[in-house]
């Protein structure tokens, strides 16, 4: 790796753009704070429920001792009473850091499978006149987690919340958002329809894998990008920009790997093109642009079984490539994805923790980064009328 620091541009972008730091709304309690959070890595943490450890983005500045004065205290808690936060079970570690982003505690909900596989819920506290954030992204099972999330949701709603927010790191079924063939469905369509009608009154996902999806929801939808978050991790590497260049793994995410490759530094950019002859299973063709002797940075918003990237990490290799970085928000890691991603083929894989990533799942490549700050921060501009365009997470400059 290179030893060189990063050049002036990359150093100011670390400073001014992609520092977690928020400007808190006046009506919020703890409004006189300014938090300047970093991603960083941290001593590693011990595993719980089986979930690999992640590179936290919380630190000790986060709440000023201030705030637990009685009066202060109070004033929050009377402020907050209206604010809910539940999980389900499909990521309950992230939806915890959400709340502990936010001063809260997580709502009290009961969540149970019958023995022919039925899903039963029960909110365990009122909700009346509330607004209720339900954390559920669904991830594989897709099918459970999803159904999950509608009772979650019709259970809300029958409980009187004021507003009901379907919170969905994850947006399972994303990929499937056109017709490619004849008499296909687009799934995509048919879930934002069922999230509707059970009672949701907004949507808050991250990274959707097309921004059209937002279009099939007839309800509002605060899109937000994790990779950000993934910016300030490798800004704060000590990778020489000039060494730099960022490798989209296919044509359809070039957009946005334009876009990140301007956050970094204005590196230049390379597009891998590949030809696809099934659902997960594609095929490099060749190369476009130059990356000999370049750190390469690869961008997609998902890795599902890996196939596409690491078919591309071995071309730029091929092509003279020093080292080889993937990036990505959502970690699905369907098998053989493990194999591939430990192989050798890349120096480091930096996910976000949007999915769960099991113990079993972890390999000494992977660097797992939190967005429960960037979520807890929207989720609280949602629930205070605020805007939800904070930079730099509302948006990528996608064109």
């Amino acid at each position: 790796m290179a030893s060189m620091a990063l050049s002036s541009s990359a150093s100011s972008y670390l400073a001014s753009r992609h520092r977690l730091s928020y400007e808190m709304s006046p009506r919020r309690p703890f409004s006189a704070a300014r938090m300047d959070v970093s991603c960083r890595l941290v001593e590693p943490l011990k595993s719980e429920n089986g979930s690999l450890p992640r590179v936290s983005v919380l630190n000790d500045q986060m709440f000023p001792s201030f705030l637990t004065t009685p009066h202060l205290q109070e004033t929050r808690n009377q402020h907050d009473t209206r604010l809910r936060i539940f999980s389900g079970t499909a990521n309950p570690a992230l939806s915890q850091e959400i709340a502990s982003y936010l001063g809260l505690e997580l709502g009290k909900i009961k969540i149970k499978r019958f023995a022919d596989g039925e899903i039963y819920v029960q909110l365990q506290e009122s909700v009346r006149g509330c607004d209720v954030f339900l954390v559920q992204p669904t991830c594989p099972p897709a099918n459970e987690n999803l159904m999950e999330l509608l009772i979650m949701i019709d259970a809300c709603r029958r409980a009187s919340a004021k507003n009901i927010t379907a919170v969905i790191p994850y947006f399972g079924y994303a990929r499937a958002d056109r017709k490619t063939q004849g008499r296909e469905s687009i799934a995509a369509k048919l879930v934002a329809n069922m999230i509707t009608e059970a009672g949701a009154n907004r949507v808050l996902a991250c990274d959707l894998h097309s921004g059209q999806s937002m279009g099939y929801f007839d309800i509002p939808v605060d899109h937000v990008y994790g990779q950000p978050v993934i910016l300030d991790y490798l800004a704060s590497k000590t990778i020489c920009s000039n060494d730099l260049v960022v490798v989209s793994p296919d044509v359809g995410g070039v957009a946005r790997a334009r876009a990140f490759a301007k956050k970094l530094s204005d590196a230049p950019l390379a597009i891998v093109d590949k030809r696809r002859h099934g659902h997960n299973v594609a095929e490099v063709m060749n190369l476009i642009g130059d990356v000999r002797g370049k750190v390469a940075v690869m961008v997609d918003d998902m890795i599902d079984t890996a196939g596409t990237i690491a078919k591309g990490a071995e071309l730029l290799h091929h092509e003279g490539a020093r080292e080889v970085y993937a990036c990505s928000t959502h970690a699905v890691f369907s098998p053989p994805a493990i194999e591939r991603l430990s192989s050798g083929l890349f120096q480091e894989v930096i996910i976000t923790n949007t999915i769960p990533v099991l113990e079993q799942k972890s390999f000494p490549q992977l660097t797992v980064l939190s967005v429960a700050n960037l979520l807890g921060e929207t989720i609280w501009r949602v629930y205070d009328d605020c805007s939800v365009g904070h930079e730099p997470y509302s948006s990528l400059d996608i064109d």
